[in-house]
């Protein structure tokens, strides 16, 4: 292949119109030809640029409502012919061909059509055909042409011919072609996911996944291991599109853990009250509601102070200058929330380490979207957990039905459990955590460690007793045996909430009776792996 290819004609049709004038004046200037389409050849004659129509071109005029202008040999036989190839040149040159050696295109705003609630018909026109096509046959002979996608990349390409001379390079286009490729095999994920959804189809037989490049991290998991992070372009409030205030750049872990957190603290809305969660690999170490905010940290950080250092603390309201000084206390990697005031601010910039995010808003628990887990040779896929359990949907299956402040804790500690990993307990009192234990291989040891955990907080609190006497308990999934369920007595739980559905359920109901627990089941589990 040929290193160095001059650009002597280029073609201009994009959706986006951003940056358009200023490469068209930049290339004209370089005495390159400008070709476009439509609203692209009347943004740049009102700049006072010099274009050529495509339909000048092709011999035909635009059709079909513009569904018909660059489908069309004068332009695909322009981008597509091999310069070195004499058929190619002989056929150009018989049918009066012209090569286009730089193509800029962005396309259809399809995903946006779809983002705003469009309906069927809309989204449908606005899926672009000639576009990707021309992009595709581009990027394939990017030996001889440049394909532009992104707006991006418009500096990028005028550097490149300014460091050559009018050329750029065959690394160049080939950059230019796989990012190309990229795009057009987003835009057709998005549009194959789009139509699976509007019909009904929940298990389409080809899935596609799509994502643009956010950032790229230090590291993985460990250091030895490279990443990256991708956005999908939802708008849904979260990390991914959070407005990052200070602290050096969030890591791979950061990321994973903040989601986490941030996805938790969104169970609780605000006009419920202040809610405060702190995560730890993944997984809560402290969640607690309180009359103010500064409350509900305290309450959250008193679950586990030895895990919550170098935490995330998520926050389901406006952070607060109180707050802020209560949470400086210790070293936390990552603050949430939907907001935060200027003094609040101004205090963590004491703390150059520590990153403040905010979202704007809280993320819907109950809207529905999609899981993935790669594993080896595939993809698992599934919808995320939105399940919802009202006090309306609980049974009691006790002697002893559960009193109304027991019945607000079971609720809290079953959202909590909802995000730890399995085999997950969770002891909460008053409206916080105080013992969770998370990922073990049998609920008995789950139970066991969190007794332990709140046990030894007693002592660092300088408590007559752990907390968890007097707690009622969480069980994400149900009791196989008593022995988890009897362990939880044991560390003080007067209340069990649990799905149930167990061979054992009336061995477990039993023994809850004579240890004279009330206990309710939801019908409902929440493995999380």
């Amino acid at each position: 292949m040929t290193d160095l290819i001059p650009v002597r004609r280029a073609l201009l049709s994009v959706s986006d119109k951003t940056g358009l004038v200023d490469l068209g004046r930049a290339l004209s200037a370089q005495e390159i030809e400008l070709l476009s389409t439509g609203g692209s050849a009347k943004t740049l004659r009102e700049a006072g640029l010099e274009v050529r129509d495509v339909a000048d071109v092709t011999g035909f005029p635009e059709m079909m409502d513009g569904r018909v202008k660059t489908l069309h040999p004068a332009v695909h036989g322009g981008l597509l012919a091999l310069r070195d190839n004499a058929d190619h040149v002989s056929a150009m040159q018989a049918h009066g061909i012209g090569g286009i050696d730089l193509l800029v295109v962005n396309l259809y705003p399809f995903e946006d059509t779809v983002a705003k609630g469009s309906d069927y018909d809309t989204c449908i026109e606005n899926i672009d055909i000639g576009g990707p096509a021309m992009i595709r046959a581009a990027a394939k002979n990017h030996a001889f042409v440049n394909v532009v996608v992104d707006v991006e990349d418009y500096d990028v390409l005028l550097a490149e011919l300014a460091a050559h001379d009018g050329n750029t390079t065959l690394a160049f286009r080939q950059r230019l072609a796989q990012i190309a490729y990229a795009r057009t095999g987003a835009y057709d994920a998005a549009v194959s996911t789009w139509m699976a959804g509007a019909l009904g189809e929940t298990v389409p037989r080809r899935r596609v996944f799509a994502g643009g490049l956010a950032q790229t991290l230090r590291y993985g998991e460990n250091p030895h291991q490279q990443a990256a992070f991708y956005t999908d372009g939802s708008a849904r409030p979260g990390v991914a599109t959070a407005k990052q205030h200070q602290g050096k750049e969030l890591s791979y872990n950061n990321i994973n853990d903040t989601d986490a957190a941030f996805e938790l603290v969104s169970e609780f809305a605000p006009e419920g009250g202040p809610a405060c969660v702190i995560i730890k690999h993944a997984n809560p170490c402290g969640a607690a509601r309180g009359a103010t905010l500064k409350d509900a940290y305290q309450k959250a950080f008193d679950c586990d102070r030895t895990s919550a250092f170098g935490g995330i603390v998520a926050l389901n309201q406006f952070l607060d200058a109180e707050t802020a000084r209560e949470i400086t206390g210790i070293f936390t990697e990552v603050v949430i929330a939907p907001g935060a005031d200027a003094a609040a601010v101004r205090i963590f910039e004491e703390k150059k380490n520590l990153r403040l995010l905010t979202t704007g808003a809280l993320a819907d628990p109950r809207a529905a979207g999609l899981a993935f887990k790669q594993v080896s040779g595939g993809m698992l896929v599934q919808d995320k957990d939105t399940g919802y359990v009202a006090p309306a949907d609980m049974r009691v299956v006790t002697k002893r039905v559960p009193s109304d402040a027991e019945m607000a804790d079971l609720l809290f500690a079953w959202t909590i459990a909802k995000h730890v990993k399995s085999n997950a307990i969770v002891y909460v009192k008053e409206g916080a955590t105080v013992g969770v234990g998370a990922g073990q291989m049998s609920r008995l040891d789950s139970a066991l460690i969190a007794a332990k955990k709140a046990e030894r907080m007693a002592e660092a609190l300088g408590l007559s007793a752990p907390l968890t006497r007097g707690s009622a308990v969480a069980s994400d999934a149900f009791f196989p045996f008593a022995d988890g369920l009897m362990e939880a007595a044991a560390a003080g739980a007067t209340a069990v909430i649990q799905p149930g559905g167990s061979m054992r359920d009336d061995e477990v109901i039993a023994a809850a009776d004579k240890a004279g627990l009330a206990m309710v089941m939801t019908g409902m589990r929440h493995f999380r792996h």
